[in-house]
């Protein structure tokens, strides 16, 4: 048998992320291949027949690639990079974000809903994002209209959010206007001062470049030349998504993100975001983008938790075997 054997560099990559947690990636490329599979410090060894260690190698690389480049790799994300589905693994790469002129942050959409979601926005000019916690709703609508001001194509953004409480009674909080707004707001300021740096976030704050409020203060404006976010449009009523949604004026975008499974109005039947698909559904320059169980990109853990709250709600309610989340279908 001619043997063969090669080694790859894994320095200056993420271990933790290529092996998984307690090595799980590494066990299923092990499933996968006919030859061996061993690290050794910052050494993948590839060891077999030697067809098999080219195709290994080769294949190998490619993971590598995908990891390097910040991408979630499981072992879902492993079978469709060895299975060859190129195309989805192009247009991931195709739709990396880089602000330059933030921390010189490059976002690549981690998973096939986050790049349909982010084609959604370079194509329509208003795209309604829906899904579970964790699938980088808000975090990639912010992190697209920070681009897009520091590209000079919009002047403002307003970040918006309802200030409906999640099932809990704040009561009288302390402070002016702005310290009792704070709390709701607080997720979108975090995204920001992750992309700019906490000092850049409050020049802009401070000269109105980045306005961050309550649904309740778009009442009566116009919005021309910026990018609005509605965040947490699951607890809007359908009254304020028309007021919301007629607040777009000339050369402005807007994304709306929001999860219909965690909707906070006393009616949940009555929320905006569930009532205008059915509106606007079809409407030129309007897109619906659907991100599901599959887009998790938070802890391991919270995909298994999102899908068994999904399984509860649709009637499925025996989790005592499941050790991972269910392919969505």
């Amino acid at each position: 048998m001619n043997e063969k054997r090669t080694t790859i560099s894994l320095e200056g990559l993420d271990l933790l992320q290529f092996l998984g947690r307690h090595d799980a990636n590494l066990r299923h490329l092990e499933e996968r291949f006919d030859g061996t599979l061993v690290v050794r410090g910052d050494r993948l060894i590839l060891q077999g027949e030697a067809r098999q260690v080219e195709a290994m190698e080769k294949s190998m690389r490619r993971v590598l690639e995908w990891v390097q480049q910040g991408r979630r790799v499981d072992p879902e994300s492993l079978d469709r990079i060895l299975d060859g589905e190129a195309s989805w693994e192009d247009e991931l790469v195709a739709k990396g974000l880089r602000l330059n002129g933030g921390r010189r942050l490059t976002v690549h959409p981690r998973t096939l809903g986050q790049a349909r979601y982010l084609e959604a926005v370079a194509e329509h000019d208003v795209v309604f994002a829906v899904g579970p916690a964790g699938t980088g709703k808000t975090y990639l609508a912010v992190v697209v209209a920070l681009r897009a001001l520091l590209d000079h194509e919009v002047e403002r953004i307003f970040l918006v959010r309802p200030a409906v409480e999640a099932g809990e009674q704040l009561g009288f909080l302390p402070g002016d206007l702005q310290e009792k707004v704070d709390p709701y707001l607080r997720p979108l300021y975090d995204a920001l001062s992750e992309c700019l740096g906490t000092s850049r976030v409050a020049k802009y704050l401070a000269n109105g470049t980045i306005e961050v409020a309550p649904l309740a203060y778009m009442r009566g404006r116009t919005l021309n030349r910026a990018f609005v976010i509605l965040d947490e449009a699951q607890n809007t009523t359908l009254g304020q998504m028309k007021m919301f949604l007629t607040r777009i004026g000339e050369g402005t975008r807007a994304i709306v993100t929001g999860d219909v499974t965690q909707i906070d109005l006393a009616e949940p039947t009555s929320s905006g975001l569930v009532q205008v698909r059915a509106i606007l559904q079809g409407v030129n320059g309007v897109s619906f983008v659907d991100l599901g169980e599959r887009d998790v990109v938070r802890h391991p853990l919270v995909r298994r938790i999102v899908a068994a709250f999904e399984d509860r709600r649709n009637g499925r309610e025996d989790h005592s075997g499941d050790s991972g989340p269910k392919a969505e279908s």
